[in-house]
């Protein structure tokens, strides 16, 4: 199973960003989650996962203002689950916690660590090439993030031109300036990654 465990940056001289965002990931990707997403420690969130897609997309989520430290961890998780994400145990969230601290001394706030030494090197892969892309997406502007949103929703360019009010072109040029394309192709191989890691941490505690 995935769990993510999320730290807020700075949180002692900022406002309390934990309601809001918890609210805001249960809406856009609750049909992914094992149990709601749930305050943990204090300024810290925590999600257990049961779909890789949806990990890859809680990730960029929380990654993409620079507000949280984000760990993802893969492993098993012991069998029933509680009623509550904080009532759960296992360890994918021993890993989820080894990563948050991890992601906490990285440049762009996220680490991935698995359960088993022996998927040690898959963990290292998806997170070196998660780094990559961030790096891309720390970059963008508002305009291509404007761009870049309106795509993610399934929209043309041409739709997305008439939405803004800018000419096909315009679009285009801020794709390429903002690599908005390079970042949504590499969202489904992500998935997949972090999908096999996924299944070679499988044990009988694991998913049911």
């Amino acid at each position: 199973m995935i769990v993510i465990t999320a730290d807020q940056v700075d949180s002692r001289n900022s406002a309390d960003l934990v309601s809001q965002t918890t609210a805001r990931l249960e809406e856009t990707f609750g049909e992914g989650l094992a149990l709601p997403v749930d305050r943990n420690a204090g300024d810290e969130i925590q999600a257990l996962i049961i779909d890789a897609d949806t990990a890859i997309g809680i990730v960029l989520d929380l990654t993409r203002t620079g507000s949280w430290s984000v760990g993802l961890g893969v492993g098993s998780v012991e069998q029933p689950l509680g009623r509550t994400t904080r009532e759960a145990r296992g360890p994918a969230f021993i890993a989820a916690r080894a990563a948050v601290e991890s992601a906490k001394k990285s440049p762009h706030r996220f680490a991935c660590r698995s359960e088993g030494p022996s998927n040690t090197a898959d963990a290292a892969d998806l997170e070196a090439l998660m780094l990559l892309l961030l790096s891309v997406r720390e970059r963008r502007t508002k305009q291509g993030w404007q761009v870049y949103d309106l795509l993610a929703q399934g929209r043309t360019q041409r739709e997305a031109a008439g939405h803004l009010g800018i000419t096909p072109q315009a679009v285009s040029d801020r794709m390429s300036v903002a690599q908005v394309k390079i970042d949504l192709e590499a969202h489904a191989p992500l998935g997949r990654l972090l999908s096999r890691l996924d299944s070679t941490d499988e044990s009988p505690e694991g998913r049911a």
